[in-house]
């Protein structure tokens, strides 16, 4: 059995790796796909293009367009000194933001009354523009303080302003707030799903399509050692592509890796059983490689959707949050996440890691069972 099978495995590795080009692909682009996706997954809004109509032109309405600028949030593009411009601005998509200043306001505020102040915003993107209206209600919220604590001062005749509460506040785990810190490592699982699910639901077909499983029908070798023949060269090249983007997170971005490496393979080793059941049984209902890569993204982008990769679970209907805890990678992104920024072990995560292996038995033994070795 065990020369049988690693004939299998040889032959499989050959098969795999003799193409340069396939060699590039396995072990280069994951590398390539982190370092793109690292930087263009990023939900940090910084330098929102934005255009000042001051019609008041005081010394109040410049200070707040300076602290605009200061608080590195807001790029101002363009003064606009006519009403017509700013829907010019924002139907051309030119600006995100526009702060209107009208006349009076700062005569209105050293009276010590309320003056409006305009915030025109493009909403095409919801949340963009709602982080870019809470990023402006902060800054005006500090200038009205700033503003009441001088008026009291003055008020009081006195030289110190009056003591207040202060809020100190402390991010664990991603104490910058940054976001790439938080998708980084969701990238690395989505990478490993794309190339295991891939290259597993094709492996049978591509012995059907070039003429090679007729040949391995009329072989000893079992259904079990052809399985294993097809899954054991993928599992190691997942955790090859696992250390390589691991390293470029880590080393190119920054991304903090305070957890246990042992405990982040393993929980691969969980994953992967998943992935390369459900890349089996694809090819099992598959004719042609083409069919199987089709049907392979028919189940990866509905994974990644209902995974909490870009939207918390905790927003979508609850039918859909019940539906979430069949899919693998809702596990594997909370111990993938845990791991590099928490830090925690085995105590915390093991829920999570009991979810991954029943999945993972479920849907491989599954596929074993539909697997037949025909052509048909």
């Amino acid at each position: 059995m065990f020369e049988r099978l690693l004939c299998m495995l040889k032959k499989e590795f050959i098969q795999t790796l003799r193409d340069p080009r396939m060699r590039f692909i396995l072990f280069v682009i994951p590398a390539v796909q982190t370092v793109i996706f690292g930087y263009a997954v990023n939900t940090d809004v910084r330098q929102i293009k934005t255009a000042i109509y001051d019609l008041d032109n005081s010394i109040e309405s410049r200070d707040i367009a300076a602290r605009l600028v200061r608080s590195g949030y807001f790029q101002v593009t363009e003064h606009i000194s006519r009403e017509g411009r700013v829907r010019e601005l924002l139907d051309r998509g030119e600006v995100k933001a526009v702060f209107r200043m009208n006349r009076g306001m700062g005569e209105t505020l050293r009276g010590g009354r309320t003056a409006p102040l305009q915030l025109i915003l493009d909403g095409t993107d919801s949340n963009t523009a709602g982080i870019v209206l809470n990023y402006a209600m902060n800054i005006a919220a500090r200038y009205n303080e700033q503003l009441q604590v001088l008026q009291i001062t003055r008020q009081r005749g006195v030289s110190e302003p009056p003591e207040g509460v202060v809020l100190q506040s402390r991010a664990w785990y991603n104490e910058n707030l940054e976001s790439r810190n938080y998708y980084v490592p969701a990238v690395i699982a989505l990478i490993v799903l794309i190339i295991t699910m891939l290259l597993s639901s094709m492996a049978v077909v591509r012995e059907k399509e070039i003429g090679t499983m007729e040949q391995m029908i009329v072989t000893p070798i079992s259904r079990g050692e052809f399985i294993l023949g097809k899954t054991i060269p993928f599992v190691l090249i997942g955790f090859i592509d696992v250390a390589l983007v691991t390293v470029v997170a880590y080393f190119w971005f920054g991304v903090p890796l305070r957890g246990s490496l042992p405990l982040l393979f393993a929980a691969t080793g969980l994953f992967l059983m998943s992935s390369l059941g459900f890349g089996l049984f694809l090819s099992t209902i598959s004719r042609t490689q083409q069919q199987a890569m089709m049907s392979s993204f028919m189940f990866i982008f509905p994974a990644m959707l209902l995974s909490g990769f870009a939207f918390p679970i905790e927003n979508m209907p609850e039918p859909v949050q019940w539906l979430t805890f069949l899919n693998p990678l809702r596990y594997y992104l909370v111990i993938i996440r845990s791991i590099f920024l928490k830090g925690v072990g085995l105590s915390i995560l093991w829920p999570q890691l009991l979810g991954l292996f029943l999945l993972g038995i479920a849907i491989l033994s599954f596929a074993v069972q539909r697997f037949k070795k025909t052509l048909t």
